[in-house]
């Protein structure tokens, strides 16, 4: 989701422009946006971030912050593998806006939250976990050891799955995913191109 936080709503001209006050005049007036962003921030579950959280395990994840003492967009995301956990994370967070709103003012706060994807579990395991078991068998007879664990991120195989195309995660030899150091090995790379020749032959045996 997306946190606005307007420290000038109330103070608004009517052209709509929110202009910002002097801080010698500021006493009993100012409401300084990236304070009251980082109020916001700081009542998130502290131990629920990437930082803290493993395996299954869902967390809210501040990506970003910009803005100024007037007006500051604060962006985050929320993960869960479980859906009534995820919902519950959702509600958790349209109900800390709504209580900063009425701490600092209705409108000084507005959320736009969007859901980007969901967990392939869901689509996957009920009807086509042989998939799963196909990715097994192939990665044993190139002696590559399956490990299956979550996808702590998004991926297309998420989106793919909920449009019709039941799509579980493969490796591709990469590490360090999303840093600077993130790299893949061509040895890597070279061997999983054989486990999807290989998958790929599955479906003529």
């Amino acid at each position: 989701p997306g946190v606005l936080c307007d420290g000038q709503r109330r103070h608004r001209d009517p052209g709509g422009e929110a202009p910002s006050i002097h801080p010698g005049d500021a006493k009993g007036k100012m409401k300084n946006a990236i304070l009251i962003a980082q109020e916001f921030q700081s009542l998130l579950p502290a131990f629920e971030n990437p930082m803290y959280t493993e395996g299954y395990e869902g967390f809210y994840h501040v990506t970003g912050m910009e803005g100024d003492e007037s007006q500051t967009v604060l962006g985050m995301i929320i993960r869960d593998h479980d859906r009534e956990k995820f919902e519950a994370r959702k509600t958790f967070v349209k109900n800390l806006v709504d209580y900063l709103n009425g701490v600092w003012g209705e409108g000084c706060f507005e959320l736009d939250m969007k859901d980007s994807y969901y967990n392939m579990k869901e689509k996957v395991e009920p009807e086509y976990f042989f998939l799963v078991e196909y990715a097994k068998n192939c990665m044993e007879e190139l002696q590559i050891i399956p490990r299956i664990q979550p996808i702590r991120g998004g991926t297309d195989g998420a989106r793919l799955s909920y449009m019709g195309l039941p799509c579980p995660n493969l490796c591709a030899g990469g590490h360090n995913f999303h840093g600077r150091y993130e790299y893949v090995c061509v040895e890597s790379m070279e061997k999983i191109v054989k486990l999807l020749v290989k998958l790929a032959a599955k479906r003529y045996e």
